[in-house]
């Protein structure tokens, strides 16, 4: 299979994420064909939500573009025969895979066999969607950030049966949109983050249950240790800074110790039973006023701009300390 190009990418499902990512893509002069399964999100709801979004990324300076210009870059529709023109096709619907099953039948009924046809999911292994299309080697993870037109962040996941050539293309053109992808060669449950994440949620909930430390604790804990480093360094290069031996000799007696629960925690299990969603509804592990949630919202938001300017400015510094190297390494 050979990628074909030809600008043009389609998204299915305009909620937060897929609004998102469709953002993104004008930001970076990217045609899009947004599909929204529900009318009301072509109508109104999505427009409005991205409109808004490239507004305050030319507030922040990441475009000097106007919204109405970007927004020029999004072609809306509920109408799947769009996606005819599309090279690229990426599913942001609800994690569940007979929803997600219903969206691919769509989109191949429409589409050449060889369009790409992506995913966003964060947790359903891709060998296990591939196997529920007619060309199976033609479909990728793509998993994106909230929010996607901030953050440099985005796997590119290879299934079973995804050629990883195909996966090395969708890496460089997600470089050429201003992203810094991994490439996830052979898929795993989670990918990459998420099974790091995971593995510290667990930790988070079996300090809190076992009365070591409280749910605020927990939070300043991470904020001002990892949280000023993480974005920086990542973890194998803070080891490398920070004294590797050190890391080996606390690992000995650490790992044992760790929980390996495999069970949902309870705290989380009551609050999701008792339809606590976080922010969206004012009840989660913390309770919030509407104006709490608003604020909070707004702050994240101008953070996560914060963040990219910060992280932007490191990396490309990095980077330049990279070139010289190989540049060194040449010469020698």
């Amino acid at each position: 299979m050979k990628l074909k190009n030809n600008s043009t990418v389609g998204i299915v499902g305009l909620g937060l994420m897929g609004s998102s990512i469709a953002a993104a893509l004008a930001l970076k002069g990217q045609k899009v064909i947004a599909i929204a399964p529900m009318a009301s999100d072509v109508d109104e709801t999505a427009p409005d939500r991205i409109k808004s979004s490239l507004s305050k990324c030319r507030e922040e300076g990441l475009t000097a573009k106007t919204p109405d210009e970007l927004m020029s870059n999004i072609h809306f529709t509920s109408d799947y025969e769009n996606l005819k023109s599309c090279w690229l096709v990426i599913e942001c619907v609800f994690e569940d895979l007979v929803i997600k099953q219903e969206v691919f039948k769509k989109v191949e009924a429409v589409v050449a066999d060889d369009v790409i046809i992506t995913s966003n999911t964060s947790a359903i292994p891709i060998s296990m969607l591939q196997n529920h299309l007619k060309v199976p080697e033609r479909f990728f993870g793509m998993h994106w950030a909230e929010p996607a037109y901030t953050s440099p962040f985005l796997e590119i996941v290879c299934g079973e049966k995804s050629p990883v050539d195909i996966g090395e293309e969708l890496h460089a053109i997600a470089t050429n949109w201003g992203k810094r992808p991994t490439l996830v060669r052979k898929d795993i449950r989670g990918f990459i983050t998420n099974r790091i994440m995971y593995a510290m949620y667990r930790e988070a909930f079996h300090l809190v249950e076992n009365g070591y430390a409280t749910i605020s604790d927990v939070d300043r804990a991470c904020k001002n240790d990892g949280g000023q480093w993480m974005a920086f360094c990542g973890l194998f290069r803070y080891m490398d800074l920070t004294g590797l031996k050190a890391y080996h000799a606390v690992m000995k007696d650490l790992f044992p110790e760790l929980s390996n629960k495999i069970t949902v925690p309870k705290l989380i299990d009551d609050i999701a039973r008792a339809d606590g969603n976080g922010i969206s509804n004012g009840k989660g592990f913390y309770d919030y006023t509407p104006d709490e949630a608003k604020k909070w919202e707004e702050t994240f938001e101008r953070f996560a701009f914060d963040m990219h300017h910060l992280s932007t400015k490191y990396a490309n510094e990095m980077e330049e300390l990279s070139s010289i190297k190989k540049k060194n390494e040449k010469q020698l």
